[in-house]
């Protein structure tokens, strides 16, 4: 699609180099891009911020800035798409039995009384991601564990050694088979895991059975961002061509192809609207805890994050 619109597009991406975070440590190191995006708050935080020695991000104001909400560091970055992390749970005999599950915190799933999924290890952007909601009441800015009250990293130690770990991946396939009653996974391939959920297991989940859990805080969001890097051996001609290919990228036709093409929610509410006629699905209304302030600082929850 690029190639017909007219652009010549090389892609470092997380095909060569693992993850947003070594992405990024690599175009710090090498001092090479002239488009980022995808990433997250947290990296895009510490982007726009300076954090990073040898990238900067441009100044730069699409047409479609307006339409992406929140989800957006005015002058320099711009939603693109939207995912977040999700706790599910079984209604059926492999699950709760009908009873409905309401917490204040993600935290709470540790005296549920219910059996669950923890994932393998820490690293990995949805693990991260995962911790990070079950972290979110025991912010401090006191605390010299990170910002973290001990009390809240006592909760992930439990949660971790407490929870049930299958060696998969993600937390979908152990629910799918009954092996847990409550999970989390990412929202991004939910519901095309939910339409072939009884290619893998005896006793799979239907979206009559899986449940998401009724979370007051909410949930933690990511939204993936596109920005222009700051080249000084650029010329003015080639960045007002980079310039044009984020303002393709990230408009309302593309995004929605986009979307379609890789089942992701777009940032951008015109090409959402097209993507969803009949209304946003559920699991995108969720309140989103992750832009919330933290009480005591000037930072978004997100922002907080990458900040410890």
């Amino acid at each position: 699609a690029a190639q017909e619109a007219g652009f010549t597009v090389n892609l470092d991406d997380s095909t060569v180099y693992k993850g947003d975070t070594s992405a990024i440590q690599l175009a710090n190191e090498n001092k090479d891009g002239d488009v980022i995006f995808g990433l997250n708050e947290v990296r895009w935080s510490q982007l726009v911020n300076g954090d990073y020695e040898n990238i900067r991000v441009l100044d730069w104001t699409p047409s479609w800035a307006d339409k992406v909400g929140e989800y957006k560091y005015p002058g320099k970055a711009y939603g693109i798409v939207i995912q977040n992390v999700l706790m599910l749970y079984r209604t059926d005999e492999y699950g709760t039995n009908g009873e409905e599950l309401h917490f204040n915190h993600w935290s709470d799933i540790i005296d549920s009384g219910y059996t669950w999924y923890r994932q393998g290890k820490i690293v990995g952007t949805t693990n991260a991601n995962i911790n990070s909601a079950l972290l979110y009441p025991y912010t401090d800015p006191n605390s010299p564990a990170a910002g973290i009250s001990i009390g809240g990293w006592k909760k992930l130690w439990r949660y971790c050694s407490e929870g049930k770990f299958t060696m998969d991946n993600y937390g979908f396939a152990p629910i799918n088979r009954g092996d847990v009653q409550i999970s989390t996974y990412f929202s991004g391939s939910l519901l095309k895991d939910i339409n072939s959920a009884a290619d893998s297991s005896e006793h799979p989940v239907t979206a009559d059975n899986l449940k998401i859990v009724d979370i007051e805080d909410g949930t933690y969001y990511i939204a993936e961002y596109i920005g222009i890097l700051n080249r000084e051996d650029r010329t003015e001609e080639q960045t007002l061509k980079v310039k044009a290919f984020a303002e393709w990228f990230g408009s309302a036709e593309v995004q929605a192809d986009w979307g379609e093409e890789f089942d992701s929610f777009p940032c951008n509410t015109v090409a959402a609207d097209e993507l969803y006629p009949d209304g946003i699905p559920a699991i995108y209304e969720l309140p989103n805890f992750s832009l919330n302030t933290v009480e005591g600082t000037e930072m978004t929850y997100a922002e907080y994050v990458g900040a410890h």
